[in-house]
């Protein structure tokens, strides 16, 4: 008998301690670093100007050959910052690649895109990233926002029409995952409310704001945006659709509400040299998700082990300045209306992935609970010093495996607002008020149509495209020859230094 518990005492440590140093050497790999440190230093670079050197930081974090979704995703947006628009197009086009992947799953075989057996037994951070619903439409939103910095109407049509298609495909997945969700919490008896965790910060997603959101994934900017380049191409029967979206979306804005009206006229008029401008006006950086950790007791035998069990967070990093009035050479205003919230939408997708979050922090709690309470009984009844180093080992090993993912795609604004007005052709300065000062950048028009991206950062103003150049796009003005051809990159475009020193 003394033989027999030798022998099971060794085999629970020879299982016990590797687990243990499994776990320990996770913790410090690349699965389980925080997203969140990696991507404050990177931000902090980029909203101080220095873009190349928040390049190298995040190329830094990312030195395994085999680069995920998220890296792709911050980079494109890094490049754009610096008006490398080829290098961008060709980091998010990587990116979008593996979102089309993710698309075709979801259309073909939507049950492999369940979360797999190491999200239930070890950490969600296991699981390959997919990229939240926003983020994968506003990767599309953006890279149609290249496109048009390039003048590249044609191609911009083609991401928005993707991004279309896109929107229909996640709102039947996620339709199929919310009822599988709430059938195996059923089965279980798992609680799935966040509401009920003790601790949690239930008003960061529980709030009138962001329960008005209609989903997570549509965004009143990209219908405008379709609606606006659909007009562009003298294309108004699709156009229309485009800015009656936008105002279902973001209600109550007369800014909006004005694309509506008089757009057959505006497509049918003859060009009269003046440039229909529509400015993009991005501030901020979007939330970070947080790993924060809580105590779930669970039931075991009649008795309660407390597993530390970690969730999500939603945190506001920035303090976005949308300006609240934009203005063209000191004389003529254009009224600013918000038109979309980054911080928002990705709160109403963390609120709508919790259910899932929680079932699977339950059912690895459990199995947790149940191995620590057969090792802590094993190491009470042998009296074995052992044993009680296993039971030790184990719950140390899931205490350091116990952390929520905080991968997110961190370099979008926080909030996006739009200005619109027809301007003549030629060179303009415009300037922005804003609650912590004015900050103005010159341009050149030309064409019908030209869209206009500014993007506040801390203390920097970056225009896309670069100040002496904007392209007009469209269809082109009676007369006018041929646009030159883009060629896909930014050596088409007179590059001029782009960012602005904000007074501090």
């Amino acid at each position: 008998m003394a033989a027999w518990t030798s022998r099971s005492t060794k085999r629970s440590i020879d299982c016990a301690l590797p687990a243990l140093g499994l776990a320990l050497c996770l913790s410090g790999c690349a699965t389980f670093r925080s997203y969140d440190a990696e991507l404050y230093r990177t931000l902090d670079q980029a909203s101080a100007g220095n873009v190349d050197k928040a390049i190298d930081i995040l190329e830094s974090n990312n030195r395994s050959p085999d680069k995920d979704l998220l890296y792709y995703l911050e980079l494109g947006m890094l490049q754009r910052l610096a008006d490398r628009y080829s290098e961008s197009q060709k980091s998010w086009r990587s990116a979008n690649e593996r979102v089309q992947i993710w698309e075709q799953t979801a259309r073909l075989d939507p049950s492999k895109l369940l979360p797999g057996a190491a999200s239930y037994l070890i950490n969600d951070r296991l699981r390959p990233y997919e990229g939240h619903d926003y983020e994968k439409v506003m990767l599309l939103t953006y890279i149609a926002l290249n496109h048009l910095a390039l003048g590249d109407y044609q191609n911009a049509r083609v991401a928005i029409r993707q991004a279309h298609e896109l929107e229909s495909v996640i709102a039947e997945l996620r339709s199929k995952e919310t009822a599988k969700v709430e059938q195996d919490a059923e089965k279980r008896g798992s609680r799935t409310s966040f509401k009920e965790l003790n601790g949690y910060p239930v008003q960061t997603l529980d709030n009138p704001e962001v329960n008005a959101l209609r989903n997570s994934y549509q965004s009143a900017l990209s219908h405008y945006l379709a609606g606006f380049v659909y007009e562009a191409l003298g294309e108004p029967s699709l156009a229309a659709p485009g800015y009656r979206l936008a105002n279902e979306l973001q209600p109550n804005q007369p800014l909006l509400e004005e694309a509506l009206r008089g757009l057959d006229e505006r497509v049918s008029a003859p060009y009269d040299g003046l440039t229909d401008v529509l400015f993009v006006i991005g501030s901020g950086t979007a939330p970070a998700l947080q790993s924060r950790q809580f105590r779930l007791p669970v039931m075991t035998n009649d008795r309660f082990i407390l597993i530390p069990v970690s969730f999500p967070v939603m945190v506001a990093t920035s303090t976005p300045t949308l300006p609240v009035q934009l203005k063209v050479n000191e004389g003529q205003s254009l009224a600013v209306a918000p038109i979309t919230s980054i911080d928002l939408m990705a709160r109403r997708g963390l609120q709508d992935d919790m259910p899932g979050i929680m079932l699977r922090a339950t059912i690895r709690s459990t199995a947790k609970a149940v191995t620590q309470y057969q090792m802590q009984q094993q190491a009470q009844n042998q009296n074995s010093a052992a044993m009680g180093l296993a039971a030790l080992a184990v719950t140390i090993g899931s205490a350091v495996t116990e952390s929520a993912d905080e991968r997110t795609w961190r370099t979008l604004p926080s909030e996006i607002a739009i200005a619109r007005g027809r301007l003549p052709a030629g060179a303009h300065t415009v300037t922005l008020q804003t609650p912590e000062g004015v900050r103005s950048v010159r341009l050149n028009l030309s064409g019908r149509y030209a869209v206009i991206d500014l993007r506040l950062l801390r203390h920097q103003l970056f225009m896309q495209p670069p100040e002496a150049a904007v392209r007009g796009g469209g269809r082109q003005p009676a007369g006018a020859a041929p646009a030159p051809s883009t060629g896909g990159g930014p050596g088409t475009l007179e590059q001029q230094p782009h960012t602005m020193e904000m007074p501090k």
